[in-house]
């Protein structure tokens, strides 16, 4: 992609998505996703109403009125966005390929971080660690992450959830807010996806498209495998061929939610042909209350 190309994209991108943050998104993000827990900010003169556990009792003996500690949330926190850029994510039958949606969710999440004033992290991954970009805070660091998401040529074709996991345990020790987006045709990362949920507050969003669901009847077909490159002639008319693929592809969106649910880690399915951004304020709403 040529460089003027690419900066019109990312200039689009920020221009959605930083709208999005910034009306819809920002405070449901903020409510969402606690502080590590409250500090202490000043002392002020007692209040009706306000809770007498808070009064200080040394500063009220010492002016013989009442006076109340004031605490603040201490919010600053770090996001980190796991996204696979295996083949498999250059599908897509509506008007977008998962990559592209992937890096519009990645993008909303980062600018609404950004509007809390946390750092923002970014690990590609295939089956093997593709990208890491460390934790930061700023406009410049978010524009970066959107411009590997477009333009990062991955080496592999593959997925290994279980080894992105695994490197984002181990490179990040203090507890993050975690988004890992996928289609989530993998399996084997039970046991990453229980110690990462247990250390981090982990979110999981299957981005996937409708036709990958089952497979229509339209006769004897080449179907292309994205991430090993094989090419099968599949004969759909088969109805015994059509319920294998539906049961296959099934059990991983099953697996999928039954892991996260099973490991107290929030789950997000987003088909590509309907709105992302009403899942995602779904999910912070009821997270926030």
């Amino acid at each position: 992609m040529e460089t003027k190309e690419l900066l019109k994209k990312v200039r689009k991108i920020e221009i959605k998505t930083r709208r999005l943050s910034d009306n819809i998104f920002g405070g449901e993000y903020h409510s969402a996703f606690k502080g590590r827990g409250m500090t202490f900010s000043e002392v002020r003169q007692y209040q009706y109403g306000d809770d007498i556990r808070n009064i200080d009792w040394n500063v009220t003996a010492r002016y013989n009125e009442p006076f109340i500690k004031v605490f603040e949330e201490e919010r600053e926190l770090t996001l980190m966005l796991l996204i696979d850029i295996s083949g498999s994510e250059f599908f897509g039958t509506q008007n977008q390929f998962k990559r592209e949606v992937l890096t519009e969710i990645a993008a909303t999440l980062s600018f609404s971080a950004l509007k809390n004033n946390d750092k923002v992290g970014l690990i590609l991954f295939t089956d093997e660690i593709e990208l890491y970009i460390p934790p930061k805070k700023g406009r410049f660091h978010i524009l970066r992450i959107i411009r590997e998401l477009l333009e990062f040529k991955s080496k592999s074709k593959k997925t290994d959830i279980n080894r992105a996991l695994e490197f984002f345990s181990g490179v990040l020790k203090k507890k993050a807010i975690a988004f890992l987006m996928s289609d989530f045709i993998s399996s084997d990362y039970e046991k990453t996806l229980s110690i990462a949920a247990k250390k981090h507050d982990l979110t999981g969003i299957r981005v996937f498209d409708r036709r990958e669901e089952q497979i229509p009847n339209i006769g004897l077909v080449p179907m292309l495998d994205s991430e090993s490159g094989k090419v099968n002639w599949i004969n759909t008319q088969i109805s015994k061929v059509r319920k294998s693929y539906s049961s296959y592809y099934q059990e991983y969106v099953s697996l999928f939610d039954e892991l996260f649910k099973k490991n107290g880690a929030g789950a997000l399915n987003c088909r590509l042909d309907e709105s992302y951004v009403k899942k995602l304020l779904s999910y912070f709403k009821s997270r926030g209350k």
